[in-house]
């Protein structure tokens, strides 16, 4: 036993180092039930993608596992029919929403480190953070409000000349792109903005000080040492709305969309619900789930493994 111990982690057996750590395993054996439970056992679900599923008074398990089998009959249904149009909407609201929300929290992060007043400082970074923990319900209800025919905006226009008509912005489809990616950014700036903060303040101080005595302007300290300096922090954030791109969103599209402009409101989110939910198509609904989330995978990695080659900040 003594020959045993005395031997590096690496060299010996698994189970003599799961024996050694059996109590750190018993601490994480709670969180790897809850995981099971919460995460992977809902995922059974996913088979419904391949069957014909009707929900019976038998039970869910029950009703699955005898549903009929169909193959890819429901993605083919759905590349055949609205794939060309849901993915427009999504890509077209995913892209306007990543070039605003990507760079705003930086050039924010950015701006706030450099105030000097540090009350200041706090009341932007309050300011802007705030409407995160604003459920979309009341956003929504605010950009309805400010974008409606009588509204804020509609005022401001006509006022400066730049419209001789009030402008309906939620009965033109190509418009909800815009306010879709503009709600997004609004709501999500400030939240992110202190992640860039946290990186931005762990840069050694002596780097500005050597800079600046060598006689760099405040520009240039922000663009040799700044943002060289949370490059990493920032290849990690792209990876992640890189994945997360077919996720553009579902409550805001769900609130603020509306028949009219259906055409442009519907994204993959809000499809699935239609016709998962509403119209009772859960099989349907399950195979659009599915389809989102494989490509999402993919684009996880792709990004990921490009920027690996790039600047060596992968995610994994």
């Amino acid at each position: 036993m003594a020959n045993k111990a005395a031997l590096p982690k690496h060299k010996q057996s698994l189970k003599s180092r799961l024996w050694e750590q059996k109590y750190l395993f018993l601490l994480m054996l709670p969180g790897v039930i809850w995981v099971l439970v919460i995460c992977y056992a809902p995922m059974t679900g996913l088979y419904m993608a391949f069957t014909n599923y009707r929900p019976s008074q038998n039970g869910y398990f029950f009703d699955l596992v005898n549903a009929k089998f169909v193959g890819f009959q429901w993605f083919e249904y759905f590349f055949r029919n609205d794939f060309g149009m849901i993915m427009r909407n999504t890509l077209a609201t995913s892209f306007l929403t990543l070039l605003f929300s990507f760079p705003a929290p930086i050039i924010l992060a950015v701006l706030l480190n450099e105030l000097r007043s540090v009350r200041m400082k706090k009341l932007i970074q309050t300011a802007s953070y705030l409407p995160y923990f604003i459920s979309w319900v009341i956003a929504s209800n605010i950009f309805l409000t400010f974008l409606s025919g009588n509204g804020l905006i509609n005022d401001i226009l006509l006022g400066l000349g730049l419209t001789n008509e009030r402008i309906l912005f939620f009965q033109h489809g190509p418009y909800f792109w815009w306010i879709i990616a503009i709600a997004n950014t609004w709501k999500g700036m400030g939240y992110n903005a202190i992640i860039y903060l946290s990186a931005i303040s762990g840069i050694d101080e002596q780097l500005y000080e050597a800079a600046e005595i060598d006689g760099a302007s405040r520009v240039k300290r922000i663009w040799h040492i700044t943002l060289p300096t949370i490059r990493p922090t920032i290849s990690i954030l792209l990876i992640l709305a890189i994945g997360g791109i077919l996720s553009t969103g579902f409550e805001q599209q769900l609130l603020m969309g509306n028949n009219a402009i259906l055409n442009y409101s519907d994204v993959l989110d809000t499809y699935a619900y239609r016709y998962g939910l509403a119209k009772g198509m859960y099989s349907y609904g399950t195979a659009v789930g599915l389809f989102k989330s494989i490509v999402s995978f993919i684009l996880v990695m792709s990004a990921n493994r490009i920027t690996a080659k790039l600047n060596d900040s992968a995610l994994f």
